[in-house]
């Protein structure tokens, strides 16, 4: 009783505190709005049309500018500025700031539409600072980076420290890589611009407050405001950055495991992916490319020549197949390694109090830290880096970047370790990004972390869900982690395929499924403990089989995929997204949708149902409304704005066709090397409800970076309109001006015309057609030359 009412007193000094805050004065100068109170300073501006950024400095601090979120804006938005007795309104066309100076409170409004504001505001207790907001009774919320949680994160006081969660199942509360962002079913995004530790409190006490609460730094946040889902996207992105395209091949199928011990076991189980036709772009090599032992040799960072004795010419072999080498890297230097000595003498390690190389102990040894944000350790570190590029690494593997382990005590250059920690893999991928950029820059990198911060996509950095348990509890949780960081700007998180951690005997239809499901997640990479091997290449007739069929219809989407990729790039929209970023779908005010995430879509056009239990023969699933949507292995249709249940097999998990929509396809291929526009199969799925469509195939050579800017690109764009009488479909072609085109032979396969079509036209050109009746797919075979612009079809029923 005394601890409620101590706790009861302080709430109370909190809330008089809070009504203590006098308005004193305001002033603009260069659009920049400051708003002067007893307490501190506001300091607002606007970052676009539908972002405004508050910075509060409390007085006797000084304001911290540096932000390692936010790409300034290259122009000054332009606001309007009234002031009345009682009010101050800060605004844009869209978003608007509405402050009242008695009493003293923050209002944010997006046309004419109040999305959020100041509850008490900002208040410090001995341990934290906080900013509070109220929030209306039925909001749904997301964000704070990925944990293992329902869709609806509401309720949850969630720890920001990046941390990484072994084993983990169904819940997960805390895990590698948090941010301290909120996304709203009112559509709007709140995120706090300051990397120090803390929480993130989506309501936990059920009293309509959101709060958030930091150790200290900046007090600055961003409002974001949209009329879609997609515009909201696109404006976060906007100013945390978009993913660079990544290489080609990344979106191939990975080797992986932990991990191969020799040179000898690598090119062993390349040839046997070679021996099974079994298509391959990748092998990632664990921590024993520099050590035989698990502990003990970390840092070495160095190929043991005992185990790789010539890792040029493997590299080089590999290179020949179109297989690219991927290396493990960790910041820890061991001092029990080989480059302990070199890492204290030239202090590149974060240090103690005194000033000296700080050490402690973890899982692997006796460990230092290097200081990723001191230059001396940055260039230290990128020395080793471009070495290994330099032998032909094609992609590097970054672990343990959270950092697993860092003290409190720890000093970096910039900062005590929990001030920084949640910026450290942050850190770590812009240096191998920007050091891309600078010593190789016609080379698009390749970079696998599990850690990361706001914004970090901007570096290429390739995030996944850390070290599942190899279960159904494991393979359950992992839909929702990948939609929410989607939704958070982060487009590829994806999984360890199969699972990573324990697992004592082997569940092939648990492998399976997880396989079926990874064909439709941005990074295809099977990878876990060795003790059950993660490459389908190890596993009996039938599970092999299945795993091929998988991967083989992974690199028929390749097209698909890649043209995903690209939207991503330009627009920040995710590969794998909710439901209810389809704006059309009116129930999206509904909770059961707000949280649903038994099926998602897979770019616009594919409806993807994972099998996340055992023995599952039916499964109960949502079809967006507005269309019809097709199995993608049959002719069953449904209705869009239903629920229906769907019979499923082991031979692949339920896929759906958009009606109207085209699917670009390959033909199936050995590795995303042999995939050119050359030849296409061009799948449409025909729906008579369906009056106009669109879709479009992006193409550039997967290597160039920044290939669209740099007009080295292929688009084809394709549009239906059907009518009564007949199906015309129009491709049209835009080339950059640095990219030669070639001709095209294109196989157009179109779906559920349960009538005979009577003939086909191109231009005024009758071709062949083949049509069956029973699978209700009509195929026209022609060619694109290369110097053509337009092609139009006409089907005439």
């Amino acid at each position: 009783m005394k601890t409620i009412h101590l706790i009861l007193l302080l709430f109370s000094y909190l809330l008089s505190a809070q009504s203590q805050k006098s308005y004193t004065k305001s002033e603009l100068n260069n659009e920049i709005l400051k708003v002067y109170t007893t307490d501190g300073v506001y300091q607002i501006k606007a970052l676009s049309e539908q972002i405004i950024e508050t910075n509060f400095i409390p007085a006797g601090e000084v304001w911290n500018p540096t932000s390692h979120t936010v790409i300034p804006p290259k122009v000054l938005v332009k606001t309007t500025f009234k002031e009345t007795e009682n009010t101050i309104s800060f605004s844009t066309k869209g978003i608007r700031l509405l402050i009242t100076k008695k009493p003293f409170q923050l209002q944010y409004y997006y046309k004419n539409k109040r999305l959020i504001s100041e509850k008490e505001g900002y208040s410090k207790t001995d341990s934290l600072e906080h900013i509070n907001f109220n929030l209306k009774p039925n909001e749904v919320l997301y964000g704070g980076g990925s944990r293992a949680l329902p869709m609806n994160r509401r309720g949850y006081r969630l720890e920001l420290y990046n941390k990484a969660h072994y084993g983990y199942e169904t819940h997960s509360e805390l895990m590698n890589y948090s941010i301290p962002l909120v996304i709203s079913s009112e559509k709007y995004m709140l995120h706090f611009d300051n990397p120090s530790i803390g929480f993130l409190d989506l309501d936990s006490k059920q009293n309509n407050t959101l709060t958030y609460e930091t150790i200290g730094g900046r007090k600055t946040y961003q409002v974001i405001a949209g009329t879609s889902w997609k515009q909201l996207l696109y404006e976060y992105t906007s100013i945390t950055g978009r993913q660079p395209l990544p290489p080609r091949w990344a979106f191939g199928n990975f080797a992986s495991r932990f991990g191969y011990h020799s040179q000898q076991e690598v090119e062993s189980v390349v040839q046997k992916f070679k021996k099974d036709s079994i298509p391959l772009d990748a092998v990632i090599l664990d921590i024993y490319w520099f050590g035989k032992e698990m502990k003990g040799t970390m840092g070495n960072l160095a190929f043991l020549k005992d185990s790789f004795p010539t890792p040029k010419k493997m590299i080089a072999d590999l290179k020949s197949q179109y297989i690219k080498t991927v290396l493990i890297t960790e910041p820890f230097i061991l001092s029990t390694s080989k480059k302990w000595k070199e890492a204290v003498t030239k202090k590149i390690l974060a240090t103690d109090s005194l000033n000296k190389a700080y050490s402690f102990d973890f899982y692997f040894g006796n460990t230092g830290l290097i200081d990723i944000f001191k230059p001396k350790a940055q260039s230290w570190f990128w020395d080793t880096y471009k070495k290994y590029i330099q032998m032909g690494v094609a992609g590097w593997w970054g672990d343990l970047g959270e950092p697993e382990v860092h003290p409190s005590d720890l000093y970096h250059v910039t900062g005590k370790a929990d001030e920084v920690h949640n910026i450290y893999g942050h850190q770590w991928a812009k240096l191998l990004y920007n050091s891309y950029q600078k010593e190789f820059s016609n080379q698009r990198s390749f970079i696998l972390m599990r850690a990361g911060y706001s914004g970090t996509q901007r570096y290429g950095m390739i995030p996944w869900s850390g070290d599942v348990n190899r279960s159904w509890g494991g393979l359950q949780a992992q839909p929702k982690i990948a939609l929410q960081m989607g939704m958070q700007g982060l487009g590829y998180m994806h999984s360890d395929l199969g699972g990573f951690a324990g697992g004592e005997t082997f569940d092939p239809e648990l492998y399976i499924r997880w396989l079926q499901y990874g064909v439709f997640q941005p990074i295809f990479r099977p990878h876990a403990q060795e003790h059950i091997a993660p490459e389908p290449v190890f596993h009996d007739q039938k599970t092999k089989t299945l795993a091929k069929k998988a991967i083989e219809l992974r690199y028929q989407l390749l097209p698909y995929n890649y043209t995903l990729a690209f939207e991503n790039n330009q627009t920040g929209m995710p590969l794998m997204r909710p439901l209810i970023l389809e704006d059309t779908i009116k129930e999206q005010n509904k909770a059961t949708l707000l949280e649903y995430s038994d099926a998602y879509l897979w770019g616009n056009d594919l409806l993807v149902a994972p099998i996340l239990t055992s023995g599952l023969t039916e499964k109960e699933i949502y079809f967006p409304k507005g269309t019809h949507w097709y199995n993608f292995y049959g002719t069953d249709n449904y209705k869009g704005g239903s629920s229906q249940q769907v019979k499923t097999t082991l031979e692949a998990i339920p896929i759906f066709v958009r009606g109207g929509a085209f699917i670009p396809m390959s033909p199936i291929i050995q590795t995303t090397e042999a995939y050119t526009n050359t030849h296409l199969k061009l799948h449409y799925y025909y729906d008579s409800n369906t009056q106009e469509s669109s879709g479009h195939l992006y193409y550039d050579d997967g290597k160039t970076p920044e290939a669209y800017e740099k007009g080295a690109y292929e688009l084809l764009e394709f549009r239906s309109r059907n009518s009564v009488k007949n199906l015309k479909i129009n491709i049209s072609n835009t080339t950059g001006v640095h990219f030669k085109s070639t001709t095209k032979q294109v196989e157009l396969i179109v779906h559920n015309l349960v009538n005979n079509p009577k003939k086909v036209r191109l231009g005024n050109k009758k071709l062949p057609m083949n049509y069956t009746k029973e699978t209700q797919v009509l195929t026209i075979n022609f060619s694109i030359q290369k110097n053509e612009t337009q092609k139009r079809l006409t089907i005439k029923f």
